[in-house]
């Protein structure tokens, strides 16, 4: 029996996340049957009030461009888009019931079996929030998840596609000469982010079950990749200023407002409260 669902639902914070984190897997799971629907959380680009006033001339332009951009990958990935929020990224803290009513709604359209998310290893601030925050909801759900590693800057350099802590669950897809090519080809697809994927690997991918995690502490000690420039002492629309405490904060009280709520139950917790 394969470890991979037949209607697989891969969450992605931002667009290329999809490539970062599982495109050589995503194109094996497919080649092996599965289906995998992509239901993009943000649009991926920085929000406009963030931008320098120089640069919001372009951010419609912006906005479409990465829309673009994140189809072609999905159409030579073989995913099929599902949805495409309109948030901006590094928002996603303050936006997780209306991310968590997306995710349900998508899990119901498409009757999907197995849930892909980021991993918590402090990449980025959305990608920890999207892992939180399916943690929470997947006893509701009642659908195994599969994590995926991206990068990290455990020990103080930086690591792509390898757990900041490994627990004895993970695979390691060692990539193929092809493959490693695709998805070079795949990362050049995003023009709009060269800048931003200089470190990501192309030799392998890492994922394993959900772990457990203790989402009142920071992934690991010491800097993040997301607060490695948090020394910086202005505001610059390429730094998220997002702190660690901000999403352990927004993981910890969001199911004190969600809980019970009919929208996120399964059709069989719904019957039990009727």
């Amino acid at each position: 029996m394969s470890e991979f669902g037949q209607r697989i639902l891969l969450l992605i914070p931002h667009p290329d996340d999809e490539v970062v984190s599982c495109a050589a897997t995503a194109r094996r799971a497919i080649q092996a049957g599965s289906q995998i629907y992509a239901l993009y959380l943000t649009h991926g680009c920085i929000a406009y009030d963030t931008l320098w006033p120089w640069q919001r001339g372009t951010f419609s332009a912006a906005l479409s461009r990465r829309r673009e951009e994140s189809l072609a990958a999905a159409l030579r990935i073989g995913l099929i888009p599902t949805g495409f929020s309109d948030l901006p990224a590094r928002h996603l803290r303050t936006h997780l019931s209306q991310t968590a009513q997306d995710i349900k709604a998508a899990i119901d359209r498409h009757k999907i079996d197995q849930l892909w998310v980021p991993a918590y290893e402090g990449g980025n601030a959305d990608h920890d929030c999207v892992n939180g925050l399916v943690s929470l909801m997947a006893p509701h759900w009642k659908l195994p998840v599969l994590e995926f590693a991206e990068y990290n800057f455990c020990g103080g350099k930086a690591n792509a596609q390898t757990f900041p802590a490994a627990n004895g669950t993970e695979t390691t897809l060692l990539l193929t000469p092809d493959e490693q090519a695709e998805k070079k080809a795949l990362l050049k697809i995003y023009v709009s982010e060269q800048k931003n994927l200089g470190y990501i690997g192309t030799t392998q991918e890492s994922y394993r079950p959900l772990a457990a995690y203790d989402y009142s502490k920071p992934p690991h000690e010491g800097t993040l990749w997301y607060t490695r420039f948090h020394w910086v002492p202005f505001g610059h629309p390429r730094i998220d200023f997002t702190r660690p405490q901000e999403v352990c904060a927004a993981l910890a009280s969001w199911p004190e407002a969600t809980s019970g709520s009919p929208e996120f139950a399964t059709p069989e917790d719904r019957a039990h409260t009727e």
